[in-house]
């Protein structure tokens, strides 16, 4: 967040931010391990979080309790201030368990003079407790500068006898005839003759004396005073509500005739109860996953077309997903792979509706249409920025008919309504643009960026040294030293037992970035003996250049035959930049040795198993062969057809450290692949994208809109494990990258 408002020079540019921060409560609801599993128990180590950024996040949260949550909090609602406009609002939706502390929080940083209100919604799900099941959450409003908020009303629609929109427990029959509803007839409508209107006998005067206001009236034969105020019009505007048929007896009092279709809405309260059920269209993908409405309201309220929203708790990517409908831009932060993974997936697969904009050829004409005004001659751009042509309401006042110079004595009762409706004021619904059903729209473009190349070597060197020595008196050892205690007992492992690098002994090395020499134990003749490691940062991701860095190191050593890398993540490109190390024929290792001298190593890229930064609780649980494994990367075969070429991926490959061998895994923990078809070695830009393994289809919707369109063998190539054809691009280069569930990126580029 703090990066967007100086290296992307947005501060000040953002309209809304919406926050959805942990609750501050169980753990279980912050996270989800893999995009497969919604299915997370709190308190179970095996459901906890295996994201060593989520495991830092935690640890800052909730190490000690609502003292290091609530300036968690505060941090994040700091840099959200500097990057709204003077127009913007912030939303923080947060339980009842906090909601008071948040709230003091939020005065804190924005001034209490700015809080909006706080909105209670209904929740998707309930809460049991002992006592009262928890049924609610709530939002809380903040603006930036209360005197200058953007704030769009939205509306509902009225009910008769609803909260908020009056009983009108009166009916006008088509004879003309007034009368108050029988219990059976408004229990059922049906009974009353077609054209029957419903009205409320409303009040015809203010409560205090004016000159010009104070005066006696007759109406029906009868003389009405003011008492105690006077009329809300004129004597004149009294005519014409009498002229209109707006003014009715009850008791000894002179009322004006509301009818119920004079404003058919009612404005949007603080109070929730619609936000509970979840739409059909609604998939549930995360583990904890707010109800689309909610965020839509917000958005809707708060901001126009084109405005810029920040969500920084990305979650299943609701806040992208509403944006994107609505036409706002947008930006979406988390620590976790696996958000961003199910984010993209849900973008990807998303089918929005198609809505007019008001600068299009379409919109101009439906906007001619509603307000029978001839629409300016000029180009159309269609900027979404220019906004949407909305619906429509009247809102037929009081004031609106006594003022309205077209009700003349002798019309009919259609005259009357036609030319009341002409002078009546209108309002736009916010929430109810027109819709273009022919066209059928998709997310567009967006990109996936990573901070994490950006601060990873510098995360740890700039951590002061009484935090490094706080760090060594609670653990007993540096991180380093953790790590390497542990690759000496557990070795490496490419999931099968048999194919374990073992050290015979393994020794610090005064190294920049390498830590430790090691040798291999019971290394035959022709494999690697002695091995460089190299352990990439705590907190961050493995980056091209440290690896780049690392093996140029160990070229300069002491012999080494081998160079692992370990991590607990790596960068997309990290095995692009492997290639240029990697000797032509692992299988030999005299080849191997001959190119070392030409500057070529072997490098080996290891995971690293998160539990080594939870603490021995959790380690102690962790089966040692499970600490550090190798780093797979994509199998893939490109063929040439009279189509152009196919690229068909078979599994991930996976290296024995034993051998030297390299084999083969099948593609079922590929959660997805995509293709860019022509890599300009700067951006992998998504050209084609294809989805295999379990789980769900994220196009299913998108079928089912355009079944027509497009039939079962074109769906069928996007759920695929081969490509469909494209021709061989200029640049000579396509680059291939593979997302595992746990959202693992590895990026390959491949000459054609």
């Amino acid at each position: 967040m703090a990066s967007l408002a100086e290296k992307e020079n947005l501060r000040g540019q953002v309209q809304m931010i919406y926050v959805d921060p942990p609750y501050g409560i169980r753990f279980g609801s912050n996270w989800q391990v893999s995009t497969r599993k919604r299915d997370v128990k709190d308190g179970n180590a095996e459901d906890a979080t295996r994201e060593v950024e989520q495991i830092k996040a935690f640890r800052d949260t909730w190490e000690f309790g609502i003292n290091s949550y609530l300036p968690y909090l505060r941090d994040r609602l700091m840099v959200a201030r500097e990057l709204l406009t003077d127009s913007g609002s912030v939303f923080v939706q947060i339980g009842d368990e906090n909601v008071h502390l948040v709230r003091s929080i939020l005065d804190e940083v924005f001034g209490a003079e700015n809080f909006m209100t706080i909105v209670p919604f209904a929740k998707t799900g309930i809460q049991a407790t002992d006592w009262l099941g928890s049924v609610t959450d709530f939002l809380l409003w903040y603006a930036k500068r209360r005197d200058a908020v953007k704030v769009r009303p939205l509306k509902l629609g009225k009910e008769r006898g609803g909260t908020g929109s009056g009983d009108y427990s009166w009916v006008d029959l088509p004879d003309g005839t007034r009368r108050r509803l029988t219990r059976t007839e408004s229990d059922d409508p049906s009974r009353l003759p077609p054209g029957s209107r419903y009205f409320i006998p409303d009040n015809l005067t203010s409560a205090d004396v004016t000159a010009s206001g104070t005066f006696e009236y007759e109406f029906g034969g009868q003389q009405f005073f003011p008492v105690g105020g006077h009329w809300k019009t004129t004597r004149e505007g009294l005519d014409r509500l009498a002229t209109a048929g707006r003014l009715i007896v009850q008791g000894k009092t002179l009322r004006y005739v509301r009818y119920f279709n004079d404003y058919p809405v009612k404005p949007l309260n603080n109070l929730w109860t619609d936000t509970g059920a979840r739409g059909w269209f609604e998939d549930n993908l995360y583990v904890v996953q707010t109800g689309t409405k909610v965020i839509e309201r917000c958005l809707l309220m708060a901001t126009d077309p084109g405005d810029l929203v920040i969500d920084p708790t990305c979650g299943s990517g609701t806040t992208a997903y509403a944006a994107e409908q609505w036409g706002r831009r947008w930006i979406t932060i988390d620590t976790s792979r696996v958000a961003v993974a199910l984010a993209r997936q849900r973008l990807m697969g998303a089918k929005l509706p198609y809505y007019l904009l008001t600068d299009s050829v379409d919109g101009r004409l439906q906007e001619r249409e509603l307000t029978g005004q001839p629409q300016l001659a000029t180009p159309a751009r269609n900027e979404v920025r220019k906004g949407f042509v909305y619906e429509r309401v009247p809102h037929v006042t009081l004031k609106s008919i006594a003022n309205n110079p077209d009700i003349r004595e002798g019309m009919t009762r259609e005259e009357i309504d036609a030319a009341i409706a002409r002078h009546a004021e209108t309002e736009l619904l916010y929430d109810r643009p027109y819709e273009d059903k022919r066209k059928v729209r998709v997310a567009g473009p967006f990109t996936v960026e990573s901070l994490s190349p950006h601060r990873a070597v510098a995360f740890d060197m700039q951590r002061p040294a009484s935090e490094e020595q706080a760090e060594r008196e609670a653990t007993g050892a540096s991180f380093e030293q953790t790590v390497l205690d542990n690759l000496l007992k557990a070795g490496v492992q490419n999931g099968r037992t048999a194919e374990r690098l073992k050290f015979e002994r393994l020794a610090p090395f005064p190294g920049k970035l390498l830590q430790a020499e090691g040798i291999r134990a019971g290394a035959e003749e022709g494999t690697p003996e002695r091995v460089a490691v190299s352990i990439g940062p705590r907190y961050g991701t493995v980056s091209p250049q440290w690896i780049k860095d690392a093996a140029r190191e160990a070229l300069q050593g002491q012999g080494f035959d081998l160079l692992l890398v370990c991590g607990f993540a790596f960068d997309a490109r990290a095995l692009e930049t492997v290639e240029e190390f990697r000797p032509s024929d692992q299988s030999d290792f005299a080849s191997v040795q001959a190119e070392r001298r030409l500057g070529k190593l072997p490098v080996l890229l290891v995971r690293m198993n998160p539990d080594l930064a939870m603490g021995d609780g959790l380690l102690k649980k962790t089966g040692a062969g499970n600490l550090f494994t190798v780093f797979g990367e994509p199998d893939v075969t490109i063929n040439r057809t009279s189509e152009g070429l196919v690229v068909e991926i078979r599994g991930v490959d996976v290296y024995n450290p034993t051998t030297g061998e390299i084999r083969s895994s099948d593609p079922s923990e590929i959660a997805m692949w995509m293709i860019d078809t022509a890599y300009n070695e700067e951006s992998f830009f998504v050209r084609h994208c294809y989805f295999t393994g379990g789980g769900v289809d994220p196009y299913a919707r998108l079928k089912r809109a355009l079944k027509a369109e497009i039939d079962e063998a074109a769906w069928a190539s996007l759920y695929s494990t081969r490509s469909r054809p494209f021709p061989r691009p200029e640049t000579g280069r396509i680059a291939v990258k593979v997302i595992n569930h746990y959202g693992d990126e590895v990026l390959k580029v491949y000459e054609v």
